[in-house]
């Protein structure tokens, strides 16, 4: 009975943990959506309140006796329970470690240099966001020393993203996918190219682009009873539970795949929010068990299905519809080839599949740099300038089109992009093995029916949640480790293709 009460007790306070962490998301929703610029030094003193609070209330001394105890009779619990108890017991041991109050002034840090990327990268202008960088770099190194490590500060922060995952173990996979992606890239510039699609310089109406993203939302299961799409200077997700589950895109007349490559992206991560077992509502359980898991679902719809032939042999007639008179004369694999097109670009949320990882690798150099200490804040620029000539043979004009592109440093974010590489790695993989047990599946993606893949994603990953870890599920799916192989093989049977290698 004391066991039933004590693991009661702690999901009632992982509830209560869990509606301010909603809360305190919900506000930072509303300041990239919404939010008015005056608003920005109060949104910095409220975010830190509920943080703050959050992190008191989940690291109290009794939430320690409440873990006890619920330990101390853990064989007595059911499976899920202990799952959920064992996740609980993991970020507890991890929360502690860190005191209330570099919780509120990494908040308040945060909030502050979210404004000031806004404005530097407006004005291409580094210098206006580098002292609000160098606060982050250290109070990331401080976060790093209060939770521990044994190699790198980088693998303490790397930790809260991708579990189990270290600097050491990344880089070999990255010196790989380097050298292979480079080559192909080569290989891809020094072959004919396909004729120009002159087509695409046009204004594309950006009313009439939400409209196709809200209408490819839907087909690909998207509930908007349950979420909502709005703008942002960023495209992100965000959900404040399963029946809350929020995306944003940005838009442009310029760009003719951008708003519905980033909402299917997106939606990718929501589909995957949505799917969760009502059972676990509020739980850790109703969470990925890494963002690099979470980011497979994401590079899944938008890369694999979404830039397929058959994805585009389908929506050509909505496009028609959406766009009287501007696709007149475009065939299916017109627009295939168009989303396909590979060339080395400055903004990694524009790039092709063949150069995207070339940027994670980039920005993984620079954080870990930045993190040991040998790469200071004000040399971030030129560092990312050369690293962009040798890795994309480009030479960056600005700030805006460089260091200042991504949002995640302004949110103290150290650590997480390497997960974008890793999700497209685990996506092939995940992919390799959908295929094989959905024969069917491109002729379901040409006629826009997305429900086989949407069903086998929620019964072979979406419903487990946390209960086990990405390199679990990966094994389990695909009777493999997590490795390079699949993607790389994917790439160079795509583009081979494609490009006639």
């Amino acid at each position: 009975m004391k066991n039933t009460t004590a693991f009661q007790s702690l999901r009632e306070r992982m509830l209560d943990v869990g509606n301010l962490r909603a809360a305190s998301a919900l506000l930072e929703w509303d300041q990239e959506v919404c939010m008015p610029p005056k608003g920005a030094r109060a949104r910095a003193r409220q975010l830190a309140t509920l943080n703050a609070q959050a992190h008191a209330l989940f690291t109290a001394s009794d939430m320690g006796v409440l873990i006890a105890r619920a330990r101390e009779k853990a064989a007595g619990l059911g499976s899920d329970e202990q799952a959920l108890f064992k996740e609980v017991a993991y970020d507890y041991e991890r929360a502690v470690r860190i005191p209330e109050g570099f919780v509120r002034r990494h908040a308040e840090a945060r909030s502050a240099a979210y404004h000031a990327w806004l404005k530097a990268r407006k004005q291409a202008d580094f210098a206006l966001f580098l002292p609000h960088l160098e606060t982050l770099i250290d109070l990331a190194r401080e976060q790093a020393d209060y939770l521990g490590y044994e190699d790198a500060p980088y693998d303490a922060l790397l930790e809260d993203y991708e579990r189990g995952m270290t600097a050491a173990k990344l880089r070999p996979i990255f010196a790989l996918l380097a050298e292979k992606q480079s080559d192909l890239v080569a290989r891809i510039i020094a072959s004919p190219r396909p004729t120009e699609q002159n087509w695409l310089n046009q204004r594309w109406d950006t009313e009439k682009q939400w409209t196709l993203t809200e209408r490819v939302l839907r087909d690909m299961g998207y509930d908007f009873d349950a979420g909502r799409q709005d703008r942002s200077a960023h495209p992100f997700t965000t959900n404040f539970s399963i029946q809350d589950v929020r995306v944003t895109t940005r838009l442009s007349e310029e760009e003719f795949f951008s708003a519905l490559s980033s909402s299917i992206h997106e939606g990718g991560h929501a589909l995957y929010e949505q799917g969760f077992l009502e059972s676990d509502e509020g739980t850790l359980l109703a969470s990925a068990p890494s963002l690099g898991m979470h980011e497979s679902q994401s590079r899944l719809w938008e890369n694999v299905i979404g830039r397929s032939l058959p994805f585009w042999t389908c929506y050509l007639p909505v496009l028609r519809d959406i766009f009287p008179g501007q696709l007149d004369g475009v065939e299916p694999v017109q627009l295939y080839q168009a989303a396909n097109r590979v060339a080395p670009s400055f903004i990694r949320v524009e790039a092709d599949e063949c150069t995207y990882n070339l940027h994670i690798i980039l920005r993984f150099e620079i954080e870990t740099a930045l993190l040991d200490g040998t790469l200071k804040a004000a040399d971030v620029p030129a560092a990312w300038n050369e690293k962009m000539k040798q890795y994309l043979q480009l030479d960056v004009p600005n700030d805006a089109l460089g260091c200042l592109q991504d949002i995640h440093w302004s949110h103290g974010a150290f650590g997480y992009f390497p997960t974008y590489a890793l999700g497209n790695l685990y996506a092939a993989q995940i992919f390799e093995i959908m295929l094989r047990d959905m024969p069917s599946l491109w002729d379901q993606v040409g006629r826009g029916e997305f429900q086989g893949v949407l069903t086998w994603l929620r019964t072979h990953i979406h419903r487990i949640g946390r209960r086990k870890t990405a390199a679990e599920i990966i094994s389990e799916i695909t009777g493999a480790p997590p490795g390079p192989e699949a993607f790389l093989a994917y790439l160079e049977s795509k583009y081979s293709a494609l490009y006639g290698l």
